[in-house]
């Protein structure tokens, strides 16, 4: 478990346009939920980022707390629903390096927790190829626009969210009951 002097800790992944985390309910998303780190504050724009040559990576802040859900439990759940760990450059239909798997980490402890997790998923072949997700330390972190705020939740019957968002949230509410809440 990755501990912390508050009763707060901060977990940066690569989940693209996420719905899955606000549905999560040991954790909580400060407004905005979709953030870009890795590149320049002046390229932290959604129109610009989309083009993949920012040097940004679409991911999300997810504020916990340690004493309910671990940062292990998180990184579970990003590799068994968020997306496909071993596509380089892609979740789902998007394709791009902005669409890069990356764990952000903020301290040694996040770092060695999630390259461990990783090797113990190769290891056990629980993919069918190896994973290509990066583990990084967190270069900055800048916000989204508004207008991803709980995109979702907000718009189930957009067909995106419907053929891609929305299968993820059942497989979070079947695999992880206990942490599921309904936003």
């Amino acid at each position: 478990m990755t501990h912390s002097n508050s009763l707060h800790a901060r977990a940066i992944l690569t989940i693209g346009l996420v719905v899955l985390v606000p549905a999560c309910a040991a954790v909580s998303l400060p407004a905005p939920i979709d953030d870009i780190p890795a590149g320049t504050a002046s390229t932290a724009d959604d129109t610009l980022v989309s083009r993949g040559r920012t040097g940004h990576a679409e991911s999300v802040q997810i504020t916990y707390d340690p004493m309910q859900v671990s940062y292990g439990k998180l990184l579970q759940i990003f590799f068994a629903v968020a997306h496909d760990p071993t596509q380089r450059n892609r979740q789902g239909p998007d394709v791009g390096v902005q669409y890069r798997s990356v764990i952000f980490t903020t301290s040694a402890d996040q770092n060695r927790v999630a390259k461990g997790y990783i090797a113990q998923l190769d290891q056990a072949k629980v993919f069918p190829g190896q994973i290509v997700t990066q583990v990084l330390p967190l270069p900055a972190f800048y916000p989204a626009e508004s207008k991803y705020e709980n995109h979702a939740a907000l718009n189930r019957a957009q067909p995106y969210v419907a053929r891609y968002v929305q299968p993820k949230i059942a497989h979070l509410r079947t695999e992880f009951p206990e942490l599921y809440t309904d936003n």
